[in-house]
């Protein structure tokens, strides 16, 4: 068989672990480049006892300060991909209840003490799975993976993977061909730690420069630190993130780069747009929805989604008042509070509003102030609800992203699919994947300062959105609910993106897949 032997790693991986989009990539790009014919495994940890990944019986001991840890290599083999759990009492121990939400800590903001072990585990694990794990599920493949692979690094948990490739492995002539690319989905989670915390990663000291970083923050201690993802972006031999222009917003400056702006201006970064999950979002197979619909009959259809979405909701039954929709996380990335403070301009339009998010506690009460203000225009849902989310999107006649900074963003994505044009603004993937009066309304760039909500973004979100409720209706926004919903969203173009740029570190034997189909999940 041909094709590349790639190895991604990184702390989530949908659907059995997941906060956001990292989870939602590492689910979805590696079926579609195993599609290609490429040999492609994952590798995350084990966070909880998932019924589907076996015992493989293969353990290794794992280097940790002055101690060695035992880790085991759990695994599964599914639509094409071979998925890796890291199994290791600090990952297992404590995620009981909902896991989604205590990978990183107990609770949103609250990080674990010992992350930095547990990560580094993670990483040193991960290098020694595809020497090991001899894999035979695969029709095309069986073995080892062998040391002719490229890994795939993803987010600041895996930003040291590069320098123990270099220091355990590479110095004693193994991996000789390996190479390693390191993905950037958020620049503003870095895993920046104390500097003495140094000596723990086990690494010599050629690679504390990579780590070094000063920043003006007291947080988690003041004074000098070392920066797991300045490490990750400097000891790769590419960097990507999740659109191009996040790229170009990243090496802008100080403000939207996170003060690596200037590391990653030296080593130059690709942006790649991710795809999305086309068989858990499907209009015309969709279960939670009130009429399933295609591209053909999506004006007809969403017209019934709507009122089954405001009965459902206990809104005024009327398919001609145009229905907006906000859902996100509630954290300041996505902007709720802006959205919240424009409600009142948009409350001169006939016009309903629907928003649905859990996250912080502030953003939550800020959104059901809003519906107790204006309670026969507005709804507000402050928990976790699949099923509602599906019929928002096939139900809303327009979806509001209001994010201050979107790296690649799914939710524009999901919409589109479902015909529902985004009023968006103009950040990151945003910029790359809605066009303005072909598949969306763009209100132009939100400032990024969390702390604030700036009077001149209320306003852009009020115009925009008020210049949108005014097309719903018309022969144009019919045209532009059929621009949404004729679009590829798969990752079937991503696959082949990424496999161009990995193909271009040209590890021994690696060569270009072929056209496959993807095997669908089990619904």
């Amino acid at each position: 068989a041909a094709g590349m032997n790639v190895v991604f790693v990184g702390a989530e991986m949908a659907p059995w672990s997941k906060t956001g989009g990292l989870g939602d990539v590492l689910g979805g790009l590696p079926p579609a480049m195993a599609a290609n014919g490429h040999r492609v495994m994952v590798i995350s940890p084990r966070y909880d006892q998932y019924k589907d990944a076996w015992d493989t019986s293969v353990v290794s001991e794992i280097k940790m300060g002055d101690r060695c840890e035992t880790v085991r290599f759990f695994h599964c083999y599914k639509r094409g991909v071979d998925r890796v759990f890291i199994d290791h009492p600090s990952f297992l121990e404590r995620v009981w209840g909902k896991t989604g939400e205590k990978i990183y800590g107990p609770d949103a903001g609250v990080d674990y003490k010992d992350n930095q072990l547990r990560f580094s585990l993670l990483c040193q694990a991960a290098l020694e799975a595809p020497r090991i794990l001899n894999l035979n599920n695969n029709p095309y493949f069986s073995g080892p993976y062998g040391e002719d692979v490229v890994f795939v690094c993803n987010d600041w948990h895996t930003g040291p993977l590069s320098s123990y490739l270099k220091s355990n492995y590479q110095s004693n002539g193994m991996y000789r061909n390996a190479k390693t690319a390191f993905c950037i989905h958020n620049i503003s989670y870095q895993g920046r730690f104390a500097f003495s915390d140094y000596p723990e990663l086990n690494l010599p000291e050629r690679f504390r420069s990579s780590f070094d970083f000063i920043d003006g923050y007291e947080k988690p201690v003041e004074g000098r630190k070392i920066n797991w993802m300045k490490a990750g972006i400097l000891e790769a031999d590419r960097v990507l993130t999740v659109s191009p222009y996040y790229a170009e917003e990243l090496i802008s400056g100080i403000a939207r780069g996170c003060e690596l702006d200037n590391i990653m201006r030296l080593t130059g970064i690709t942006g790649i747009v991710n795809g999305m999950d086309v068989s858990e979002w499907d209009p015309s197979k969709d279960k939670y929805i009130a009429t399933q619909y295609d591209v053909s009959t999506a004006i007809a259809a969403k017209a019934l989604n709507k009122e089954a979405l405001q009965a459902a909701a206990g809104l005024p039954v009327d398919r001609k008042i145009p229905l907006v929709a906000f859902v996100g996380r509630l954290e300041e990335q996505k902007g709720p509070d802006v959205m919240a403070a424009a409600i009142p301009q948009l409350m001169e339009e006939d016009v309903q509003i629907i928003l649905l998010g859990t996250g912080k506690k502030k953003f939550e009460r800020m959104l059901m102030s809003a519906e107790e203000k204006y309670p026969d225009k507005v709804r507000a849902v402050v928990k976790f609800n699949a099923a509602l989310a599906h019929h928002i999107m096939a139900g809303a006649d327009l979806l509001a992203v209001t994010s201050r900074f979107e790296p690649c963003g799914l939710i524009q994505l999901q919409g589109m699919r479902y015909g529902t044009p985004c009023v968006c603004a103009s950040t990151g993937g945003l910029v790359d994947t809605v066009i303005e009066g072909k598949t969306g309304f763009h209100m132009g760039r939100l400032s990024v300062d969390c702390k604030v909500v700036e009077p001149a973004d209320v306003q852009k979100v009020a115009s925009t959105l008020k210049r949108a409720i005014r097309v719903v209706g018309t022969p144009a926004y019919e045209e532009m609910v059929r621009n949404c919903m004729i679009q590829d969203l798969s990752w079937k173009g991503p696959a082949k993106n990424w496999e161009n740029v990995l193909l271009s570190l040209g590890v021994a034997g690696s060569q270009p897949g072929i056209e496959g189909e993807e095997i669908a999940p089990l619904a």
